[in-house]
């Protein structure tokens, strides 16, 4: 009867600390959206060439990415349960900095110690939502993740509101986001710390379905679902950078006005975000992936052909649709390889942040080369990609 409750506990979804974790991931990534809400301002302030502005997005996410499998790999053997505490400091000197920076170096800066810290509390805390899942993983994911999806979601409106209405110096206010962030993953922590000894005597436990699949076989799913990863986030890196470029150039809209509907798109992603975990627990994650970034190709293929508000309209269909797929891409990545969640979130978190600043980067340069509107021609053929979801292997557990 032990073993009947202790297992019964262990498959028990612990709400509290996925909200919690949730909230503070909200909070991390409402500040991180501000960098590309601030474009406009800087590159109208500074004088930047598009080019520069990729750069910028290319320093953060790069920042944010190549320590990720790092943290996640000494998670997941030596786990710290206060470094999600610590690591928000970082983001919290990065604000501060970025909030005086008054020259492209500084702003470098500024965006990098912001990125060190989305380094620290990404991997770890997806770990944690792991820990807190019980059987849900795909809805503990997407809790999580939602939290990220509306945190980058209100970044546009605050910039919109309050940093472009009060100026560049207004971002040292989201300071006090930073230290909400930072006291509520030490309670987080004092939980994580509390389990520690259970989570370290418990058996892992290997689905058959991978257990069948061969060395080669799960190194080639992880390669296809890395490619599933770049053409969403290559695809997400001209959206969140340049969509208010692309509406300002081609409809006339003001700043304020592209910020609204760039906040439109991202408001999809984040109710997206949560339908799609709930689907993945019961209908299955290779499912998911299909309909996440190939269904939402035919809106996408449309998008730079269309009138002002058929184009609002169409991201807002495109974000809902294609939102889900980093939660079940991340679920069914650690199912493959169970024991490694820390690292497996670290790469797929890493090639996130990564992919995003490389083709923002790209995107950049060869919008200073062509036009944004060539751009979204290009970029918006991306989620045809999803077709080499049908490569995966079925790896879901039969439900009886």
């Amino acid at each position: 009867m032990a073993d009947i409750a202790k297992e019964s506990e262990r498959e028990r979804t612990v709400f509290s600390i996925l909200l919690a974790i949730s909230f503070a991931h909200l909070l991390n990534d409402m500040m991180q959206s501000v960098i590309p809400s601030i474009y406009p301002l800087i590159k109208e302030k500074y004088g930047f060439t598009f080019g520069q502005i990729g750069v910028i997005t290319l320093i953060f996410q790069m920042t944010s990415s190549m320590l990720q499998p790092i943290v996640g790999r000494v998670a997941d053997r030596h786990p710290q349960p206060y470094s999600l505490s610590v690591g928000m400091l970082f983001t919290l000197v990065g604000m501060l900095l970025l909030s005086m920076a008054d020259s492209f170096g500084l702003i470098m800066l500024s965006v990098s110690v912001i990125g060190l810290g989305s380094s620290i509390f990404h991997p770890e805390s997806s770990r944690i939502a792991q820990m807190a899942a019980g059987r849900r993983k795909g809805l503990a994911q997407s809790i999580f993740q939602v939290g990220g999806n509306g945190g980058s979601a209100v970044g546009p409106l605050l910039a919109a509101m309050v940093i472009l209405p009060f100026g560049q110096h207004a971002i040292g206010w989201l300071a006090v986001a930073a230290l909400m962030a930072s006291a509520t993953l030490f309670r987080v922590g004092r939980w994580y710390s509390g389990i520690l000894h259970g989570v370290r005597k418990r058996k892992i436990t290997v689905n058959p379905a991978v257990g069948a699949l061969s060395r080669w076989q799960v190194n080639r799913s992880l390669f296809l679902l890395g490619l599933l990863t770049f053409s969403k986030y290559f695809f997400m890196a001209s959206m969140t950078s340049y969509f208010t470029f692309f509406l300002m150039g081609k409809f006339g809209v003001g700043i304020q006005t592209s910020q609204l509907c760039l906040f439109a798109f991202l408001a999809a992603v984040a109710v997206g975000t949560v339908v799609g975990g709930g689907f993945g627990d019961r209908y299955g994650r290779k499912r998911v992936i299909w309909i996440s970034i190939l269904g939402s190709a035919p809106f996408a293929l449309f998008l730079p052909y269309v009138g002002l508000w058929a184009t609002v309209a169409l991201a807002v269909v495109i974000g809902f649709i294609i939102s889900s797929a980093f939660s079940a891409i991340l679920v069914y990545a650690t199912e493959l390889k169970p024991g490694n969640v820390g690292m497996i979130a670290g790469i797929f978190f890493g090639l996130n942040f990564g992919l995003g600043g490389i083709g923002s980067a790209f995107f950049g340069w060869l919008a200073d080369r062509t036009s944004i509107e060539f751009v979204f021609q290009i970029s918006t053929l991306l989620p045809l990609l999803g077709i080499f979801t049908g490569f995966l292997p079925d790896i879901e557990r039969k439900k009886e």
